[in-house]
């Protein structure tokens, strides 16, 4: 966001037309023009406050979250339901059973995930729900802090500027550090490295390590959110998949539109 300067006007010094006497009127600054209490909201003064607070408040807001989303879900399916009983939309479509296949001698009697070595992630609705959330208020946060941060500054060139500022001011901002590491295909994918993701970095389970790396997951949505608004904010719509494989690494998929 550039600064306007206003120019002089060119009624600041008038002078009498006899020669005699003239008049000097004193220059209009910008900041006479601008009212302490407006001038307050743009430039707040900094506050201090304990660096566990924000540990504490994000555990909070996903428990608070998390109860909300499923108040909310109860109430739409019964509204739904009842709906559906008084002849307003259409049932659900009933998805029908999947044949069991035949085993062989080769067949595992594990499912199929074991033959891929992959697990299929089964979608929760209200983990989404909390995700989809958490996710939103990280938009409106790294809007602002981009509006914040970039007051004074010429709007980007080019986009790699952009991913870089969010990597050095926001990451720095927000969590007090920069990106460990910074890489992409040159096709509009970045890949962004915290080796020590302070969010997840006191994160643990008593159930093992794989627990943990699963509950960690939830507490990427607002960084992850935070990336896209401040990336809305410069005029770039991205998608930001946050991916956890140990902790406390958290690694974020940045991909903008072809073009940008």
């Amino acid at each position: 966001m550039s600064s306007i300067a206003l120019a002089p006007s060119s009624s600041s010094k008038l002078v009498h037309m006899s020669g005699r006497s003239s008049l000097q009127v004193p220059s209009i600054t910008t900041s006479s023009l601008v009212p302490s209490n407006l001038a307050a909201l743009a430039d707040p003064p900094v506050r201090q406050i304990d660096a566990a607070a924000m540990d504490y408040f994000l555990i909070e807001l996903v428990n608070t979250l998390r109860e909300s989303s499923a108040v909310a879900t109860a109430r739409q399916k019964k509204v739904e339901k009842e709906m559906i009983e008084a002849g307003l939309i259409p049932p659900p479509a009933q998805v029908a059973p999947a044949v069991p296949k035949k085993e062989t001698g080769r067949d595992s009697l594990t499912s199929l995930n074991s033959k891929s070595g992959k697990t299929v992630p089964v979608v929760d609705e209200e983990e989404d729900a909390v995700r989809v959330r958490l996710e939103a208020i990280g938009i409106h946060v790294g809007a602002n802090f981009t509006e914040r941060l970039c007051r004074d500054r010429p709007l980007f060139a080019e986009t790699l500027d952009a991913i870089k500022f969010v990597c050095k001011d926001i990451w720095a901002a927000v969590w007090e550090k920069q990106v460990d590491n910074l890489r992409t295909n040159h096709r509009g994918i970045y890949v962004l490295q915290d080796n020590a993701f302070k969010p997840i970095s006191r994160l643990s389970s008593w159930q093992g390590r794989a627990e943990a790396v699963k509950r960690a997951r939830i507490y990427a949505a607002m960084p992850a959110g935070i990336i896209r608004g401040a990336l809305a904010r410069l005029g770039y719509h991205s998608t930001v998949v946050p991916e956890i494989t140990i902790l406390p690494q958290c690694t974020f998929q940045v991909k903008l539109p072809k073009g940008t």
